[in-house]
């Protein structure tokens, strides 16, 4: 009976020993789940940046349309638009720039966005014509520049905030706080993916955004940094 016993317990002990671990089916389906789950999210991290990359072009294209309309319509650039107070021309704004063809001040720059709502080609409420905009802005506060989709006002402005030597020329700042692969993407799609040429560029770094912070957008072969993206990066186009 003791040896009986023996064997029974012996015999219990092994089942409850092969019952401990997980067997190659139970493992491969644990594996398959947390593939389907990383795949989930690197797909929804994907349609993201898929939805701000196409939400930053539009704005641009919107800004890009409102600029040549207005020009079109008034034969001015807005902010520089000389009789833009007049009654007749465009009701409701304040007083114009100076007239000279470039949107080249500070008060000029702020006026662009009130120009274009007065003549209906921007909503946004930008009503203050006391405000102003320095050249190199690249934290223009939303209530006075429109809004980039990541925190920070756009600039638009006559000068040269590229990478490379250029010449002077209208150009659009997207403001900071963009991930450089969303930059990096947009550039791709609408120019020649890359940062320091083209019609769409890194920005130089300006007010609002220091050349430390702009380093960690690009590498040291002039290409995005993608490897160690940084969340607080900046274009600029020049296609105005």
């Amino acid at each position: 009976m003791r040896y009986s016993n023996s064997k029974k317990e012996m015999t219990f002990m092994n089942k409850r020993n092969r019952q401990k671990g997980f067997t190659l089916i139970e493992i491969a389906i644990v594996l398959v789940i947390i593939g389907l789950l990383l795949g989930g999210v690197l797909k929804g991290q994907e349609l993201i940046n898929t939805a701000r990359v196409r939400a930053m072009n539009n704005t641009v294209d919107g800004i890009t349309a409102a600029w040549f309309s207005f020009q079109d319509r008034y034969r001015a650039f807005p902010g520089d638009y000389l009789t833009a107070q007049s009654a007749v021309n465009l009701p409701g704004a304040p007083a114009g720039g100076d007239g000279n063809g470039l949107v080249d001040s500070d008060s000029e720059r702020a006026r662009v966005w009130v120009h274009l709502e007065a003549a209906g080609y921007l909503t946004g409420g930008y009503t203050d014509p006391a405000v102003t905009v320095v050249a190199n802005d690249y934290a223009c506060p939303p209530t006075i520049c429109p809004d980039n989709g990541f925190g920070s006002g756009m600039n638009l402005s006559y000068g040269t905030m590229v990478q490379t030597g250029a010449a002077a020329t209208h150009e659009l700042i997207s403001g900071r706080g963009i991930p450089v692969e969303v930059i990096a993407e947009l550039d791709r799609k609408v120019d020649d993916g890359s940062p320091d040429s083209g019609a769409m560029q890194l920005g130089d770094s300006g007010t609002g955004w220091d050349a430390a912070a702009e380093g960690l957008c690009i590498t040291a072969a002039n290409n995005y940094e993608l490897q160690n993206p940084s969340d607080n990066c900046a274009a600029v186009f020049r296609n105005f």
